[in-house]
Parts: structure tokens; C-alpha cells; sequence
């Protein structure tokens, strides 16, 4: 079972990514991915791998020591969590910033290898979205979104 949740993590997360890659100015695009429970089919494989294993995970991550976080991600177990746990925060960056480039004006070709960078290498695309965006100013009048809006 937990070969066929590791396979499913991407594969519920990739639509999310085509649409905001490949159709960003599609109208479905933004109503789907204006709500953050994108990442929610993600959370639930996230959950299902580690709440049966909530005994060995919490030790491993309330006291984190190097040879404890190895240990535990180096089982199928572990590893398969820790990729649900990648895909659904690089998913959520993701999101975050592509709603913050469509009201930035960002132009979707820069957008999309960002997000391809948010895909693979999840902190770097991050970095790269954080110094892309200083070259667009918010719109007039559009404060900082509160929280509810990011999600």
C-alpha cells in the first residue's frame, strides 16, 4: 500500500500544477486553484501514512537528531511521508504564488518555470518566485492579502 500512496501523491498534485503551468489564464484555473484545499487529497495520503505511524514520528520530530530523521525516512514508511509532506508544501508555495503573480501582473512565462523549479526543488523555486516578484509592484490600493485569501 505504501508504493501505491507514494505513486498517487504526485499524480493528485500534478493536475493543480498543469493548470497553473499550462492554462494560467484559463478561468477554471483560478477558480480551482483560488481555494487552498488543492493540497487537501495530498494531506489525506499525508495522514494516512503517518497517523498509524504517530508513535515512532513524534519522538523523530519533537526532538530531532540527525541519526532519529534518518532512521525514519529511511524506511518505505518514512519515505513515502516525507515526499507527501514535500509535494503538499511545494503545492501550497505554489499556489501562494501563483495567486500572488496573477495580482502582481507577472507574466505567465516567467511564472512557469518558477513553478517548475517550486515543482522540483520546492525552496529554490520559492527563492526564485521571492526575487521575481520585487520586479512587479502590488497593483494600487492592493494591501497584502489577509490570510483567509492565501488560504
Amino acid at each position: 500500500m505504501t508504493g501505491a500512496l507514494f505513486t498517487l501523491t504526485f499524480a493528485v498534485a500534478a493536475p493543480f500544477w498543469a493548470l497553473m503551468i499550462l492554462l494560467p489564464r484559463w478561468s477554471v484555473t483560478a477558480r480551482v486553484i483560488g481555494s487552498p484545499l488543492v493540497v487537501a487529497p495530498v494531506l489525506a495520503i499525508y495522514a494516512i501514512l503517518v497517523i498509524p505511524a504517530l508513535g515512532a514520528v513524534l519522538p523523530a520530530v519533537a526532538s530531532p537528531t540527525l541519526d532519529g530523521v534518518r532512521d525514519l525516512l529511511g524506511t518505505a514508511d518514512g519515505a513515502a511521508a516525507a515526499w507527501a509532506h514535500m509535494i503538499a508544501f511545494d503545492l501550497f508555495v505554489g499556489r501562494w504564488a501563483w495567486l500572488d503573480s496573477r495580482e502582481r501582473g507577472v507574466p505567465a512565462l516567467v511564472m512557469a518555470p518558477v513553478l517548475v523549479l517550486t515543482i522540483l526543488l520546492g525552496p529554490i523555486g520559492l527563492a526564485a518566485y521571492l526575487a521575481v516578484r520585487t520586479r512587479w509592484a502590488r497593483p494600487a490600493g492592493g494591501a497584502t492579502p489577509a490570510p483567509e485569501h492565501l488560504g
